[in-house]
């Protein structure tokens, strides 16, 4: 049943993109190139994985003491810096939008490593979206004013690629996108009782992910509601008819809001819940885990999870700013999960920056983290983060 609904959203939402058309206003040619040098200077007062120093990520920090070594560490990293290049093109028939951006926090095979990293990598023609982006389950300007690299974990933040349609006008725009898909599988306990079938068992993606965007924007600031379906399917490679095999169904909204409350100021505000979303999630948790009373009874279950990020962006003047919030990252774990499986992730951060000209900021952010086991484990970090960011545009340097 999961299999036909799917095919025909799919089928649906390549009609529509093929049916619709839409012109826009001309504009003049225009290319950027853009970017900043950071360094950042972080003192952390426990420990994180290794790997991980040059950011706090809650579901890094080991649960048991020692793990990675004596605590605190002096971490320096150069990481955080940026190049991009975007350009507009007007044509006979509406403008062509393309963007190419990368940084250098190395993540998967690359994780620890100062190497690029691609952020985004798209074009935009009329209502259809192509390439690498943010994933429309996501609302970066919840994202606030921290210098920490990773961020919030209780919110949704995930660049992937996709194609999308919009439809609408700058008050009010609805898209639709089909993504890349990816299913993070937790094999839990049974890689106690099967360790070759626990590291056999292997996501499974059929089919693409589907979101949906709704967003009002005013004066007063935006809000948005973003939802997700997803086909969560595993398998066994090698293993006679590929079995244990199957699919679940994930699905998740995203509520969220940023408020204007003064001059600069904002409350950026997020409350996302669902079943097998976690790879969408800035951090922490699983899509699929194991479930049942005994090792003949095994299934899966798409992981239930709820995230929460509250910040408030606060300028005391043109020179001077901060932000400080919370978030947290939570999972129902399943009941044949294994002790050490991530359950609740914590965040907090408070800041004071200062930009002393154009282009230019230092800043002093205290960071706390904390990761709670599905065992009831625990284990904390704290840190403190100096960092100095210098912005450069190729605009900066025109006549113009």
């Amino acid at each position: 049943m999961h299999s036909t609904v799917l095919k025909r959203l799919s089928f649906a939402f390549l009609f529509l993109i093929c049916a619709t058309t839409q012109r826009l206003a001309q504009a003049d040619p225009s290319f950027e190139v853009y970017g900043f040098a950071m360094l950042d200077y972080i003192q952390d007062f426990n420990r994180v994985n290794p790997a991980w120093e040059a950011t706090l990520r809650p579901s890094r920090i080991p649960t048991t003491e020692g793990l990675y070594g004596s605590d605190g560490q002096a971490i320096v990293s150069a990481r955080q810096s940026r190049l991009g290049v975007q350009a507009t093109l007007p044509t006979e028939k509406g403008d062509v939008y393309t963007k190419f951006e990368f940084d250098l926090f190395g993540v998967g095979v690359d994780e620890g490593q100062t190497t690029i990293r691609l952020r985004h990598a798209y074009g935009q023609f009329g209502p259809i979206l192509a390439g690498q982006t943010n994933s429309l389950f996501m609302d970066g300007d919840i994202f606030p004013n921290t210098i920490d690299y990773w961020g919030p974990s209780g919110m949704v933040f995930y660049r992937t690629p996709q194609l999308r349609w919009t439809q609408g006008s700058d008050k009010t725009k609805f898209s639709l996108g089909i993504e890349v898909p990816g299913t993070d599988v937790d094999t839990g306990q049974i890689r106690n009782l099967d360790p070759a079938l626990g590291s056999s068992i292997k996501g499974d993606e059929k089919y693409p992910d589907f979101t949906a965007q709704l967003r009002r924007n005013g004066g007063w600031g935006h809000v948005q509601a973003a939802g997700i379906l997803r086909y969560l399917g595993y398998d066994t490679p090698g293993a006679v008819d590929n079995e244990p095999n199957g699919n679940e169904t994930g699905w998740g909204l995203d509520l969220t809001s940023v408020v204007n409350v003064r001059k600069k100021d904002a409350l950026r505000v997020g409350v996302v819940f669902g079943e097998g979303i976690a790879s969408y999630m800035n951090d922490g948790g699983m899509d699929l885990a194991p479930k049942g009373s005994t090792s003949t009874m095994i299934s899966a279950a798409a992981v239930p999870l709820v995230g929460v990020s509250a910040y408030y962006d606060l300028w005391w003047s043109d020179k001077f700013s901060s932000s400080i919030g919370y978030s947290f990252t939570q999972v129902d774990n399943t009941d044949f999960q294994a002790g050490d499986a991530f359950h609740l992730g914590q965040y907090a951060s408070a800041n004071l920056l200062y930009y002393p000209t154009k282009n230019v900021f230092y800043g002093a952010e205290y960071l706390f983290g904390r990761r709670e086991d599905n065992n009831g484990k625990s284990g904390q970090d704290q840190r403190i983060q100096f960092s100095a960011h210098y912005k450069f545009s190729s605009k900066d340097f025109s006549n113009n």
